[in-house]
């Protein structure tokens, strides 16, 4: 039997297109919605007051501001401008000071041992090479320092989310999925020894007033969705309607509650 070769991916050309598919829509509308995790996130990290913090793929700052409010010296890094400018109009409304700069996941823009905590909250998890996003959140944090994640597991609801619109709009090949980093194997493949990890699985409940109001924000917002929508039409939001429906935990026919659950990692760097 001949060998598969699984082709190399482009990541490179990849990483672009990502760019423009977090900078469609307005992923804030979405991030929104899930500022709780963040909020959990700092004070299970168990972050103080003073600390040098890093917020990485912040988009429009979620952790960066949760851990500006608990007074730790805050900075986040996002390569989609819109995001971070929405990021600042909210640490102005409320008079907090959060330094948010362009920058890539895979390249940050600072010195080793910069930070004394990094967090990430549902973004480092989409950077296109897993290994390159895990080095550089692990050079930037110095020795004794903390690493804190929020991914969601490839088992809950957003993992569903993603093979579904995988089945219409296929990644390419080779490809690691995000939602690997939702899997305590994984990150210890990614970081080694240099974390000592805490991992507790976490659920955050989306509540929509309908399923069809749920799959609408999502396919107008949400930048994934959103451009897989594009190209798949109706046959994708029929079946994120469906989706939606059986993830739902309340009576059908109303209002929805859909757990999505996540990996919460609190590591200490060594």
């Amino acid at each position: 039997m001949p060998t598969l070769i699984t082709p190399t991916p482009d990541l490179a050309t990849l990483k672009q297109r990502q760019q423009a598919t977090w900078a469609s829509g307005d992923f804030h509308v979405v991030a929104a919605l899930i500022v709780p995790v963040a909020e959990r996130l700092v004070d299970a990290a168990d972050l103080r007051a003073g600390a040098r913090v890093l917020d990485v793929a912040t988009g429009s700052g979620n952790a960066a501001l949760a851990a500006a409010r608990l007074g730790a010296r805050v900075t986040g890094v996002d390569y989609v401008p819109a995001l971070l400018e929405r990021g600042r109009e909210r640490a102005a409304a409320e008079g907090l000071e959060v330094e948010l700069v362009e920058g890539d996941a895979e390249a940050i823009p600072f010195p080793d041992s910069s930070f004394d905590a990094v967090l990430s909250v549902y973004g480092s998890m989409f950077a296109p090479n897993h290994a390159r996003a895990a080095a550089e959140m692990l050079r930037v944090c110095r020795p004794g320092g903390t690493i804190a994640l929020a991914s969601w597991t490839p088992e809950g609801f957003l993992g569903a989310l993603f093979e579904t619109v995988a089945d219409h709009v296929p990644p390419p090949p080779g490809l690691v999925p995000p939602m690997q980093w939702g899997k305590e194997q994984h990150l210890l493949g990614l970081f080694g020894d240099d974390v000592a990890w805490t991992h507790r699985r976490r659920t955050f409940t989306f509540r929509f007033v309908s399923a069809e109001d749920f799959v609408d924000t999502f396919v107008r917002f949400y930048g994934p969705t959103l451009k897989a929508a594009e190209v798949a039409g109706s046959a994708l939001t029929d079946d994120l309607l469906a989706l939606v429906h059986g993830w739902n935990r309340l009576p059908a026919g109303g209002p929805v509650a859909v757990p999505g659950e996540y990996l919460e990692s609190i590591g200490t760097r060594r």
